[in-house]
């Protein structure tokens, strides 16, 4: 490939030589190479971060929105067996006292009068 000129650079202005690498020159990196790695880690660094903090916060909502689900399953079992442990006291209270009456097997309903 053909090498470009400094006159064809120049026609361009600051966009063509930042193409053809005259903007910052390999003596730049020479003499500042520690400050340029420096800068690369730290950026990397930073980006590593950045993506670690996103991926536990996607994980903070999702076991929160679990621990929300687990709740109130937890409340719903609760409520059942509140419900089972009051009917089965009243159920041995009612057969203690001799009464005879037990748990009705349908629902009730309602007749129409016509």
């Amino acid at each position: 490939m053909a090498k470009k000129s400094d006159k064809d650079t120049e026609e361009y202005g600051w966009l063509g030589r930042l193409i053809y690498g005259q903007v910052i020159s390999l003596d730049f990196f020479k003499r500042h190479w520690l400050v340029v790695f420096t800068t690369v880690i730290v950026i990397m660094l930073y980006i590593t971060q950045k993506y670690n903090c996103q991926t536990k916060m996607e994980e903070i909502r999702r076991l929160n929105t679990e621990l929300e689900i687990v709740k109130t399953e937890h409340l719903r079992v609760r409520s059942m067996y509140m419900s089972n442990t009051r009917e089965s006291s009243m159920q041995h209270l009612i057969d203690s006292l001799g009464l005879s009456l037990r748990v009705q097997e349908q629902p009730p309903f309602k007749l129409d009068a016509k």
